[in-house]
């Protein structure tokens, strides 16, 4: 291999040859990146199921792709699948992919509606808890063979690596809100150790329902600031109150940079670096610290080489918690120092919400974006200012400035975090 293709510590150089993605702002790239740089929400009154007497009555939901069975199941298969043909389009690759899968996909967890339905298919028991019971009972025995398949894990990857035609054994990851950072950092490791040229990077979560709802309203996280609902995400305001749950998906078809070459691929960016590090501190929050997240921008910025002053734009995990804000301004801080106030910080939670196990793919999409075009996405709804986070988060209207690297943060409940550098050239 030739040097030209190596990168600073003598690995194949990894690029992204095709994108994918879908959002509640739309389908496909284009019309995705027209409405996130021009500052429209996607954030709307909940409508597909009663939201009465919950506190939080909106998200970011993506209700025009049709699903033979309205389940979080298959819409996640059918945003992963439109996205894939997107991205796959793009690379200009037909046929088998002929290269390994890596999805992130949210855990699969049937809804208590269709817990209840097949239950009731088993005779009553005796034993306490009597409705579970008899749902474990039917889901041993296969009552319903065709639901049994579709609530395994990795159902979503099985279907897309047959769709598809990739190689080896689909791998199916969940790390929380970082998903989708981890496995584009899985695809990147695969090609970097010589395993393969090419590596397709999945990510879809379209798992919204009233018992997500419920779960995430019971932690505090989710805002309650229902009416705009356009409004409702605030990263790094001072009455930013919690995140926009969300729905979406990202395809990035990723290659050596060599065999992209000699096919004669478009490249788009490069994946330059990635960081990942855990964090003990608890099972939901974050360190307030920033210490693990601190490591890990640190971890990628290392692995891209690249340092503090060469960065210039961060796509924030802005989540528009009180915490998470605060703790990621204390991180990019710490890492960047005297160089932060020059840089350009922006988050798409803002107009798209969080996606959840999608939101680290969906943003590198739009991170790689931002290159390619030289806008930089706006942070919308930033009307009150947080005195004690001092960013320059490109508010509310879309800014030209060309960048040549991004770095990309996304830092998941359960202390999984993760960071991505990308760059337009491979230098």
């Amino acid at each position: 291999m030739s040097n030209a293709y190596k990168d600073h510590l003598g690995r194949p150089i990894v690029a992204v040859t095709g994108m994918g993605v879908i959002t509640s702002l739309g389908q496909g790239l284009e019309d995705n990146w027209s409405a996130l740089t021009g500052g429209v929400s996607g954030v709307r009154k909940i409508t597909r199921f009663p939201t009465d007497g919950l506190n939080t009555r909106i998200s970011g939901m993506v209700d025009f792709i049709e699903v033979p069975v309205a389940n979080s199941v298959e819409r996640s298969y059918a945003m992963a699948r439109e996205t894939t043909l997107e991205a796959l389009a793009q690379a200009g690759l037909s046929g088998d992919f002929n290269g390994p899968l890596f999805l992130a996909a949210p855990p699969i967890e049937p809804e208590w509606s269709a817990r209840f339905e097949l239950a009731d298919r088993s005779p009553p028991s005796t034993q306490p808890g009597d409705a579970y019971n008899r749902f474990l009972t039917a889901m041993r025995e296969k009552a319903d063979p065709a639901f049994h398949e579709a609530v395994l894990f990795g159902a979503i990857s099985e279907r897309l690596a047959d769709r598809f035609g990739t190689r080896g054994l689909p791998v199916t990851l969940s790390t929380a809100c970082a998903s989708g950072a981890t496995a584009i950092q899985l695809g990147v490791e695969a090609i970097r150790q010589g395993r393969t040229d090419r590596a397709l990077t999945v990510a879809t979560d379209g798992s919204v329902s009233a018992e997500a709802l419920i779960r995430f309203a019971l932690l505090s996280a989710l805002s309650t600031q229902n009416d705009p609902p356009e409004k409702a995400s605030k990263p790094f305001t001072k009455d930013r109150d919690g995140f926009v749950i969300a729905e979406g998906a990202a395809t990035l078809v990723l290659e050596s940079l060599e065999a992209a070459v000699a096919r004669g691929a478009r490249v788009y960016g490069i994946l330059k670096g990635c960081g990942e590090k855990a964090d003990l501190f608890h099972r939901t929050r974050s360190s307030p610290d920033g210490g693990p997240a601190i490591a890990t921008i640190r971890a990628a910025l290392a692995d891209a080489g690249i340092d503090e002053g060469g960065i210039g734009y961060i796509n924030a995990h802005g989540t528009s918690t009180p915490e998470n804000d605060k703790m990621e301004y204390l991180s990019m801080s710490a890492v960047f120092g005297e160089h932060l106030p020059s840089i350009p910080v922006s988050s798409n939670k803002s107009m798209i919400g969080h996606t959840l196990t999608a939101a680290g793919a969906v943003e590198a999409v739009f991170s790689i974006q931002t290159m390619l075009t030289g806008t930089l996405p706006p942070t919308i709804n930033y009307q009150n200012p947080d005195p004690a986070i001092v960013l320059d988060v490109v508010p509310n209207v879309k800014r030209s400035q060309q960048v040549s690297a991004v770095l990309s943060n996304s830092f998941g409940f359960g202390g999984q975090n993760a960071s991505l550098v990308m760059t337009a050239e491979p230098a």
